[in-house]
């Protein structure tokens, strides 16, 4: 197993103004060069301290805007040490749908791209994902047609998953939009052994029901015929499931352990991973969204079709 530096560079995954690329708006800059030209004895500091409580994400980043309204300051410090500011609780729940409608429109969103890095990466292993084919190269909005990409997460997620079930966890927030098909719903069961077949399923799907769910994906979606799976498991298990999905007529059937990367490709494996996701016509997760080139109005036609687990 190769060794990963303990901090790597968000250039590295990413390009775009959160990694301070260029924008009509102040540039992101580095902690360095902040402590350069804003010295502690040169910052307006202000604490989060005293921020709304279980309040709709609108309501939360009002309250925020209202804070930084008539400063003049040049140099503005958030210490949020003793509360965070969007906390993970507010990401699993619903209130964070109401800031989809800006930040869709916000250039940390609408002028996303991955590092050259990554896309070095992706172009360097089309033919992995298209062998024999035509498709050799790709621009910034090239769709992977005939694609559907399949998030497995191995590894720490039996236990994980486990963590979920004891605390009753539905969907992150942003899967939870009224016009998405899927739904997660638990509420009606009661019994232990129901409870964790529902999770299980949803969470840490065994080789047959990803099968099964992969073959009603590609009846919904003609002209589906290969899969890439973003995985960590094993190779044996990996194998496996490549095997059961070719027996049920996939095309081909590819995985993270089949990527070519060079040494600092592979530092970013997993924005490689999630670059191909992003661009493929089918997206299956368990919960899951990565980055969907899409508005709020736009969810429910998108082109690029997500199936979460059921």
């Amino acid at each position: 197993m190769a060794l990963r530096p303990s901090r790597t560079p968000f250039n590295a995954f990413i390009s775009g103004p959160t990694a301070g690329g260029e924008t009509s708006y102040p540039r992101a800059i580095s902690v360095d060069f902040w402590n350069t030209i804003c010295p502690p004895s040169k910052r307006k500091v202000i604490t989060s301290i005293d921020q709304p409580d279980n309040v709709e994400g609108s309501v939360l980043l009002d309250w925020w805007m209202a804070r930084f309204e008539g400063l003049d300051d040049r140099c503005v410090e958030i210490n949020s040490e003793k509360r965070t500011i969007f906390d993970y609780i507010l990401f699993g729940e619903t209130r964070i749908l109401s800031l989809w409608s800006g930040l869709s429109k916000s250039p940390i969103y609408s002028a996303f791209k991955w590092s050259s890095l990554v896309w070095s990466s992706l172009e360097r292993n089309i033919g992995v994902i298209y062998p024999n084919t035509i498709q050799t190269s790709l621009d910034e909005t090239t769709p992977l047609r005939g694609l559907v990409a399949i998030h497995l997460r191995r590894g720490d997620f039996q236990g994980h998953c486990k963590f979920l079930l004891r605390w009753r966890a539905d969907f992150m927030g942003f899967n939870r939009f009224p016009e998405m098909v899927d739904r997660f719903d638990a509420s009606q069961l009661s019994h232990p052994d129901a409870l964790n077949k529902y999770y299980m399923s949803h969470c840490i799907p065994d080789v047959y029901q990803i099968v099964e769910r992969l073959r009603t994906v590609r009846k919904e979606n003609p002209g589906i015929n290969r899969v890439y799976a973003l995985t960590n498991g094993k190779i044996s298990w990996v194998e496996e499931l490549k095997r059961e999905l070719r027996d049920d007529g996939w095309l081909d059937v590819k995985s993270s352990l089949d990527l070519e990367l060079d040494s600092a490709q592979q530092q970013v494996s997993m924005a490689v991973d999630m670059a191909i996701a992003e661009r493929a016509e089918v997206f299956v997760g368990n919960g899951v969204i990565l980055k969907l080139d899409i508005q709020r109005d736009d969810i429910a036609d998108s082109e690029r079709f997500i199936a979460f687990f059921k």
